[in-house]
């Protein structure tokens, strides 16, 4: 097959292929950070999640994707439900959410509620976010669970998950009450809750090597604030 010797022809699949490089590079930094943050495991798989109404195709399985191309899109009124029951009483420490407001413009949700209880007749909000132009990963603000403690001298980039506040629940509910514009459906890219993974390898200031913590030093839990002290937030008697 014979090539074009074009400079503009040429100067064109240039552009392209430069093109298809950076959004292949995109793409990969998209999936790298929607991996867990050291020291935590993600617990969706724990969970059933429902919505209020889905178009077809863009429904459970697009949200959980790892590809934020896909997306969970409504297809009724407001507000929209995303319902995330779990199997066993799950202590969060993360959540975050993935919006593209360039990709979805009047579907991007600019108010978000976030729930949690035992079942959804004792659910308590525990965060209401704000957004204008999001775009990419947000964390779920935690401040109304309890306090939130800042380690100085941890490496950059490193979180103590010991010293933030601990979410108990079975169920996790997230309200999307409006939409850019005052669009009526909505998109949502990506959500992630995640618990402290005790398995991980930790490596304590001034250790050679990673080593797996003992009993003694491994952090305590007790001094996790539930949300208000909310009873439902405490571990269940048994009767």
């Amino acid at each position: 097959m014979p090539h074009s010797s074009d400079p503009e022809d040429l100067g064109d699949e240039e552009e392209q292929f430069e093109e298809h490089e950076e959004h292949e590079g995109q793409e990969e930094h998209v999936l790298a950070t929607a991996l867990p943050p050291k020291g935590l495991k993600e617990i969706s798989s724990l969970a059933s999640w429902t919505v209020s109404s889905s178009k077809p195709g863009s429904g459970i399985a697009a949200l959980r994707s790892l590809d934020m191309t896909q997306f969970w899109q409504s297809d009724g009124p407001q507000p929209h439900y995303l319902t995330i029951h779990f199997f066993k009483l799950v202590s969060i420490v993360h959540m975050r959410i993935f919006l593209d407001f360039e990709q979805d413009e009047s579907y991007t949700p600019t108010k978000m509620q976030f729930w949690a209880g035992m079942g959804v007749h004792d659910l308590q909000e525990f965060c209401e976010m704000s957004f204008e132009q999001p775009k990419g990963w947000i964390d779920v603000d935690f401040g109304k669970v309890g306090p939130i403690s800042e380690v100085s001298d941890l490496p950059d980039g490193e979180v103590d998950w010991s010293a933030r506040p601990v979410l108990r629940a079975f169920l996790v509910q997230v309200r999307i009450i409006e939409n850019h514009q005052n669009g009526k459906d909505t998109h949502l890219r990506g959500l992630q809750l995640f618990a402290v993974d005790p398995a991980a390898t930790q490596s304590t200031r001034g250790d050679i090597s990673p080593r797996k913590p003992t009993s003694e030093d491994r952090p305590k839990r007790s001094k996790a604030i539930p949300i208000r002290k909310a009873p439902w937030m405490l571990e269940p008697e048994l009767r």
